[in-house]
């Protein structure tokens, strides 16, 4: 091709055509990515994006959210724009707006920061701080907010019952503090001193007494039941009920005698033949999505009755079906005995519904009251049944099956072997790869 005056202004005017595309089009890809925003997660538990549980709330939230920053730096400002972004993609009325508390310590002192980064989120008329600012306190905090009444998850004392405030195994302090961080609030009643249910109450635990109601407080807790009041009764092996036949009957449920007794647990190392672990439920709003496995230390087996009874019962949960309901003593080598246990699977926990005054009356009775304790709440799967329970009496409906997302892939464990070998690769190997591959191309050009 002979190149002449002419082409050389041709080529030159296609490069100035070329450039001016070229930059033009950056440009429209540098303004869309201000309009718009795509990103992806490919750590394995997603813990830089949201999980499913917080999309889920965000779903269920009416109305706008304002969220407060309270920060003094650059880095933390971005840092809590990253974080609340994730929310916003998922709830387009979330507001965010930043405070810096030594410019405005008024309104600082107004919302009671005490920490050099807080948020501040509220929802309607109800607000609450987060100081630390990951997604578990902020979904929490929002399921705070979000909550619709000011009811409380009321237990029955003064019989022996489990403590929400004790430390002992076998108290229940862990689980009153997981429903505070949920928004729920809980507080105690002692029939004789108060012989009446208030009003606020949504839910009325009695957790295993072990010493017998008087008449008159089994009395307050049927009119409790007839008026429509939601109960969640823990009960524990035993031959007494310590007064409370007249509720189970009420119920039309009966307990078996004995204790569930579930072989397959020696499968996992359990050596206690007490210990009962479901990994399957009945479908249920409660169990609904639910498949992690949960573990009863100590359970007595239900039995339902749907015949001639205003109540529908329900199983959500038996142990398995190797089990039985073992009647004597715990001791030596425990087999079925088929004229006194009753073989399984058994129904461990069991939920009553019926009409009443134009709304849904609800129960739950657990046969085992362990798997809420201190001891034991934090096991596998029991914190997340238990939340599921008492979302589901207290009408909460909306907040079932949010349990707290883990990070299983923070840290990254290699041999000292691979180390050594990354470090080699990286301080000899292509460093010397990439010195020789530009000596080829200088030479390859010097020959030209």
């Amino acid at each position: 091709m002979q190149v002449t005056q002419r082409s050389r202004l041709q080529i030159r005017l296609q490069n100035i055509v070329f450039v001016i595309l070229f930059l033009a089009i950056v440009g429209m890809l540098a303004w869309l990515s201000t309009r718009y925003a795509y990103t992806t997660d490919w750590t394995a538990s997603g813990r830089n994006s949201l999980s499913s549980a917080s999309i889920t709330l965000l779903e269920t939230i009416p109305d706008q959210v304002n969220i407060t920053a309270f920060v003094r730096t650059s880095e933390e400002r971005e840092y809590v724009r990253q974080v609340i972004t994730r929310y916003q993609a998922f709830k387009d009325d979330i507001r965010l707006k930043f405070v810096n508390p030594d410019t405005d310590p008024q309104l600082t002192r107004d919302m009671g920061i005490t920490n050099p980064l807080e948020l501040v989120i509220q929802h309607g008329n109800r607000s609450q701080n987060v100081a630390n600012v990951t997604e578990q306190t902020i979904t929490n905090a929002l399921q705070r907010v979000a909550r619709s009444s000011d009811k409380f998850i009321v237990f029955l004392t003064g019989h022996g019952e489990r403590k929400i405030d004790g430390q002992a195994n076998h108290d229940l302090r862990a689980l009153n503090q997981q429903l505070e961080n949920r928004g729920l609030r809980a507080q105690t009643i002692n029939l004789v001193d108060t012989p009446q249910i208030p009003d606020n109450t949504a839910v009325l635990v009695i957790a295993g007494p072990s010493v017998a109601l008087l008449p008159g407080e089994i009395s307050i807790i049927k009119n409790w039941l007839e008026n429509g009041g939601n109960l969640l009764w823990l009960a524990e092996p035993g031959n007494s009920l310590f007064g409370l036949e007249p509720v189970a009957e009420y119920l039309d449920i009966e307990f078996h005698p004995g204790t569930i007794v579930d072989p397959t647990t020696q499968l996992f190392g359990i050596a206690d033949p007490r210990m009962s672990i479901v990994s399957s439920y009945n479908i249920h709003p409660v169990t609904e999505n639910f498949t992690t496995m949960t573990l009863f230390p100590q359970a007595v087996s239900i039995e339902l009755n749907n015949e001639n009874s205003e109540w529908l019962a329900r199983s959500l949960l038996q142990s398995a079906p190797g089990s039985w309901s073992e009647t004597g003593e715990m001791k030596g080598e425990l087999a079925l005995d088929e004229g006194d246990d009753i073989a399984g699977p058994l129904t461990i926990v069991a939920a009553l519904t019926r009409e009443r005054e134009a709304r849904e009356q609800r129960v739950i009775v657990v046969g085992d009251g362990d798997f809420l304790s201190n001891s034991y709440l934090g096991n596998v799967g029991n914190l997340d049944l238990g939340m599921n329970i008492i979302n589901w009496l207290s009408n909460q409906d909306n907040f079932i099956s949010i349990p707290v997302k883990t990070s299983n892939d923070i840290v990254l464990q290699i041999s000292p072997t691979v180390a050594a070998l990354i470090g080699f690769g990286f301080w000899l190997i292509l460093p010397i790869a990439l010195l020789t591959t530009g000596i080829i191309i200088w030479l390859r050009r010097r020959r030209r």
